[in-house]
């Protein structure tokens, strides 16, 4: 699979994002430390998305994708100095894997440049090219990226486009390479387009390059140069299996539409995205795009959509790669992969140090007469005419003049050049070259020995956490996850309402502030017991729950496990909804408190809802005013149900209308006000499920009785017991 665009890629990405010179920057998002999006408004046309995943892609896109409700620190740069900048132009900077786009704003000429090689970066640069601000701070030789320097790019690797049969004569001439490899790296072509030449030149791409005819190398690689530049297309290309054939993958592509299913498609089949054809390419089926971007989005699209689910991931540290697990038992188990993996290696070092010392030794007169020799010759004619004379030298692979010695094949069995590869240095004799190769195993010996200690720790401590959450499910407790930071939701009173709309309600008046003024809009539902001091409610139309497709494995089976998102697909709020959200509302206010058993709730669009008052009138904190018509709901039961789901891979406990939790929850309970303490009842939960109190605390309205109770305050029945 191909990880990064190449050159090629990056050439036919700007050729087609050059079309929309003069469209407006509307904002900048970075919904991950890898990604920035940037909101593109051309003028009669639909706005896009500009994706720009640091060191792997740049494509357009028009996908729904979730935004952090807080932008980062390089986001607001982007927005201060690029909101509304009018883009002029998008150019590769030669033909190096760097695009640069210009801007021009009120304040003068700005610059993005998009690094798409090593780990990426991406730059912003004023009209004299000093740095506003990089995404990375980054050092290399001869360069350096940071905030008020000078931006330079990277060293100008030579163009394809530009080398003519002189320039291709001299590169071969000078050229200690086979062809392919003359032709990836000095001609900057890479691997599949330098094969792709060789292909079409019908030249076997392991020949030497002085053997090789430029004219025929020019006339191919202009004939592919010819194709990149005059078609503009999208292919994706998919690997057949046993399963699915060239023409079953082709025909399904072509049938399905634009949809999640067609994402998962693309990203269980697809290998590469490509601008043309190449004859490495052949056996492989093709699904074609109008252009470049589109192959790239219809690919990775739905992936990148995703960056925001995964940045909160990583920040609760649930199984991010390079981020560790979230259970004991899953970092152990990783350790010890691990740490295995690099015993495996260590004993092959072991065993090739020793092997090419005891070669060395058994060719002794061998070794001996090649130093004899080699030194010979650099005391005379010097180190540079001998680098030359040994490419004709079966025995020398190459020469390194600053250490003093060269790399060698020793002999095999047979007394032939085909034997392992030494380097020998000039200034020690025969016995002191493979000593040298004893001492390094040695030394690898005794690191071993560690890693041997290291690994039987990891074992014993592996046992120890299987036998402790063995122990913990067979009681019903649930694992304990370490996370730095709470989902936002769980800043204010939330519950899930049938469909999976997200139901959300202060917790005092500054969370009623935050609930109206960040969290209701569009066709989201506003919801307030018809008491004083209830909390501002708000029914989400668009964001909400939907069943995790990849379920945790620290999740257990009797735990429904959900993932937040921004864009449910039903957005419709039924009565139903409203009646269940009015329901939670009441239990949220101080009805509870109150012992009451029936209450009343009304329900009135976002519009309705207002900060401003009357003239003489004054509006306080976590208070607002409702005009209009109200929905009412009466003698709604003040019953709520506790239940335990996962969201986003986090067991957490929720409340919700007792229906609702009964039919998604299998571990619930139904409470009624009472008078047992809140913590009383928090404590109970603690020691049968393991969850946190603090997560669970919120969940309680107050002093309660249990009506039903399913697993939540006493443990789960078995099947038995159930029978």
């Amino acid at each position: 699979m191909k990880a990064t665009m190449s050159g090629f890629d990056l050439r036919a990405v700007a050729q087609e994002l050059d079309v929309f010179a003069g469209a407006y920057v509307k904002k900048a998002y970075m919904p991950h430390y890898e990604q920035i999006v940037l909101r593109i408004n051309p003028k009669e046309q639909d706005q896009f998305d500009l994706v720009l995943v640091r060191g792997s892609r740049i494509y357009t896109s028009q996908r729904d994708r979730p935004m952090p409700m807080t932008p980062p620190p390089f986001a607001m740069v982007l927005r201060k100095h690029l909101k509304n900048a009018r883009m002029t132009g998008v150019r590769q900077l030669g033909f190096d894997r760097v695009l640069g786009f210009d801007f021009d704003t009120k304040h003068g000429s700005y610059h993005l440049y998009v690094e798409v090689f090593r780990d990426g970066n991406i730059i912003l640069t004023d009209q004299e090219g000093v740095i506003i601000q990089p995404l990375t701070h980054a050092s290399y030789a001869g360069r350096t990226l940071k905030k008020g320097v000078v931006y330079q790019p990277p060293p100008a690797a030579m163009d394809p486009h530009e080398l003519d049969v002189a320039t291709l004569s001299e590169l071969f001439s000078t050229s200690d390479r086979d062809l392919v490899s003359t032709l990836g790296g000095k001609a900057n072509l890479g691997g599949t387009h330098a094969n792709a030449v060789c292909d079409l030149a019908q030249l076997e791409p392991n020949m030497a390059t002085q053997d090789a005819n430029v004219e025929d190398v020019h006339t191919a690689l202009q004939t592919l140069l010819g194709h990149l530049g005059e078609q503009r297309q999208g292919i994706l290309l998919m690997k057949p299996s046993d399963e699915m054939g060239v023409e079953a993958l082709e025909q399904k592509a072509a049938s399905m539409e634009a949809n999640g299913l067609r994402d998962r498609f693309f990203e269980a089949h697809a290998s590469e995205a490509t601008p043309t054809i190449l004859p490495s390419h052949a056996g492989m089926a093709q699904a074609k795009f109008a252009t470049l971007c589109e192959a790239v989005d219809a690919w990775k699209g739905a992936h990148d959509a995703g960056a925001l689910a995964r940045r909160e991931a990583e920040k609760l540290d649930i199984a991010a790669p390079g981020r560790g697990h979230s259970t004991d038992v899953e970092r152990l188990e990783r350790r010890k992969v691990q740490q295995e993996k690099a015993l495996s290696g260590f004993s092959k070092k072991i065993e090739k140090q020793q092997m090419i010392g005891h070669t060395i030794q058994n060719n002794w007169t061998h070794v001996e007469s090649l130093l004899i020799q080699v030194t010979e010759a650099i005391e005379a004619k010097g180190w540079k005419e001998v680098k030359s004379m040994a490419k004709s030298i079966p025995w020398i692979v190459s020469l390194n003049p600053a250490e003093r010695s060269f790399l060698s094949v020793l002999p095999d069995e047979n007394g032939e050049p085909k034997g392992p590869q030494a380097t020998l240095s000039i200034d020690e004799s025969v016995h002191q070259n493979a000593q040298r190769f004893f001492t390094a195993a040695r030394k690898q010996k005794d690191k071993t020995k560690g890693a041997v200690d290291a690994l039987e720790d990891t074992l014993l401590q592996l046992q120890r956490a299987q036998k402790k959450e063995a122990k913990q499910q067979a009681t019903g407790k649930l694992n304990k996850i370490k996370r730095s930071k709470r989902l936002w939701f769980e800043h204010h009173r939330w519950s899930m309402i049938t469909g999976g709309h997200l139901l959300v309600g202060g917790k005092d008046a500054k969370g009623n502030d935050s609930i109206v003024k960040k969290h209701l809009s569009g066709q989201d539902r506003y919801l307030h017991a018809d008491l004083h001091g209830a909390p501002s409610c708000s029914l989400r139309a668009t964001q909400g729950f939907v069943v995790d497709q990849h379920k945790p494995a620290h999740i257990p089976a009797d735990v429904p496990a959900f993932r937040i998102v921004d864009k449910l697909g039903d957005e419709r709020i039924t009565e139903e909804k409203l009646l269940e959200a009015a329901t939670m509302a009441l239990c949220w206010s101080r009805a509870w408190a109150g012992g009451g058993a029936h209450g009343t709730v009304y329900s009135v669009k976002p519009a309705q809802v207002s900060k401003t008052a009357q003239t003489g009138e004054f509006v306080g904190k976590g208070s607002f005013i409702v005009r209009g018509q109200r929905q009412w709901f009466k003698d709604l039961d003040v019953q709520i149900g506790i239940g335990i789901v996962a969201i986003n891979g986090v067991p957490l406990l929720m409340g919700g209308r007792p229906e609702t939790i009964a039919a998604t929850c299998q571990r619930y309970a139904i409470l009624r006000p009472g008078l047992t303490k809140k913590e009383q009842l928090a404590n109970r939960i603690y020691k049968n499920t393991g969850l946190v109190t603090d997560d669970v605390l919120p969940v309680i309205p107050g002093a309660s009785d249990i009506i039903e109770d399913y697993g939540i305050f006493s443990p789960p029945a078995t099947s038995a017991e159930e029978e």
